[in-house]
């Protein structure tokens, strides 16, 4: 065949052993169905038929559409491929959008995708995939959206504290558009631009302090290749005294130094209130020391004058016991004195004083006697109204006409009765027994057939002991 001249061949040098058939530089017209016939004998004839089937990598193409907002539906990207067998197209992209595939007879295959332009979609992807069993995985054709549109022009750097005198006031007109607007053109309604103004690009610097006569309305006029934009500012300058700014000045000093006394008087209250709890809390640890002393020294006090009074013998008749009042009598009996210095008091008085030494000791004593004598004489006295209710509540055993009790009793009421009795009266002083008995009545009562004395809210009881407090 005058097409495979030169381009086929066996494999091998043997054909009868193996008669590959090998096909050089491979053409798309080199596909078809290709017979092996063997002749052999006497088997006779066999035939085999191969389908040959020949690939060619696709070759494609992106045509991208440069858009405008406001255009109607229409056509965005163009994607094409031609290969064999066929290759297959799709889109890639987030952008709402239809897709047209058709296939022409010299085996071209073309993808069309259409939208409506807007402003959001500039700069979105619209990818074109191509499909070949050839390519282990998809041919991607990157392409971005290209949507222009008008400039949207901003007038900025007027914050509306523009005062006259200022310097280095300037305007500037920003805006957006595809493609960028690179012309810009400033006008003030009603008149022209002052003087002392000029223009760089986008930006109207006044080059000289600001006057009042630059007030007015500023416009610039933004415009690209798709259309023109106007934007406008109402510039206003309040005329400002040299005497107002240094009102503003001192305000702002006044302001300052208000802040800083405000200040410094927190931090002085701070420190005194520091240096008052300290001092407080010394004060207290002072005081309470100190307390602690007080409260140290009046119980060394209060068992000093325990000890005295348990060392010394009671003056109190109502509470002592039997023992002791024993103790006492036989010890008048003994000295002739009894605790208090005085002479010793017996049923029958002696009609003489005694010694010198007696009066010496009587001398020294007088002052307590005085004392007791005069205690014992209110209680006496105080308890005479009830003298017959308790003579009557009195059982039979409290007979005092012998024993230690009836001295002791005879004592007090003596000296219940000392009081009343001159120096001369003294010999022939005689106690009765119902003073003996009112004197026992008022400060003794019987429990268990022993007489004790009774409670009084002014009576110490005392151990007849001594013992420490």
């Amino acid at each position: 065949f005058p097409g495979f001249a030169g381009r086929v061949s066996f494999e091998s040098s043997d054909p009868i052993q193996d008669s590959t058939l090998l096909i050089q530089s491979t053409k798309e017209s080199d596909q078809a169905t290709y017979t092996c016939h063997i002749s052999t004998y006497p088997s006779g004839n066999f035939e085999r038929r191969i389908q040959l089937i020949v690939w060619r990598l696709p070759i494609s193409s992106l045509d991208p559409v440069i858009l405008e907002e406001g255009q109607a539906f229409r056509l965005a990207a163009s994607c094409r491929a031609v290969g064999l067998p066929l290759p297959r197209l799709s889109w890639d992209t987030d952008v709402p959008g239809q897709s047209q595939n058709r296939t022409s007879g010299d085996g071209v295959v073309t993808s069309n995708f259409f939208l409506h332009p807007l402003r959001s979609m500039d700069g979105r992807r619209l990818d074109c995939l191509v499909w070949h069993p050839a390519l282990d995985q998809p041919r991607r054709l990157r392409n971005t959206l290209v949507v222009h549109f008008p400039p949207d022009a901003v007038v900025a750097g007027y914050d509306h504290s523009w005062l006259v005198n200022n310097k280095g006031a300037e305007l500037r007109c920003e805006g957006g558009g595809n493609p960028r607007p690179l012309n810009f053109t400033w006008t003030r309604k009603g008149a022209g631009l002052p003087e002392g103004v000029s223009v760089e690009g986008n930006r109207l610097i006044f080059t000289r302090p600001l006057n009042k006569t630059d007030e007015g309305v500023y416009q610039c006029e933004a415009r690209n290749k798709v259309g023109v934009v106007r934007a406008e500012v109402n510039v206003e300058i309040p005329v400002t005294s040299e005497a107002s700014q240094s009102q503003d000045s001192n305000n702002i000093l006044l302001i300052i130094i208000v802040g800083g006394a405000a200040g410094t008087l927190v931090v002085v209250m701070v420190i005194i209130i520091i240096l008052v709890n300290r001092y407080h809390k010394h004060k207290n640890r002072k005081l309470k020391r100190e307390l602690s002393e007080k409260k140290e020294e009046i119980n060394n006090l209060s068992r000093q004058n325990s000890m005295r009074r348990l060392n010394s013998i009671s003056t109190d008749p109502r509470i002592q016991e039997s023992s002791v009042l024993f103790e006492q009598r036989e010890g008048l009996r003994e000295g002739e004195y009894d605790s208090l210095g005085r002479p010793a008091i017996y049923p029958s008085c002696h009609s003489e004083r005694g010694s010198g030494r007696r009066r010496e000791m009587e001398a020294e004593k007088t002052e307590r006697m005085r004392r007791v004598e005069s205690f014992l004489k209110n209680s006496t006295l105080s308890m005479v109204k009830d003298l017959d209710l308790h003579r009557d509540q009195s059982p039979p055993p409290l007979s005092v006409s012998s024993g230690p009790l009836r001295q002791a009793g005879m004592e007090k009421v003596g000296w219940g009765q000392r009081e009343g009795v001159t120096e001369g009266e003294e010999g022939n002083c005689t106690p009765e027994p119902y003073e003996i008995s009112e004197a026992l009545a008022n400060h003794f009562h019987c429990s268990n057939g022993v007489l004790r004395p009774k409670p009084h809210p002014n009576a110490i009881i005392l151990h007849p002991h001594g013992q420490i407090i």
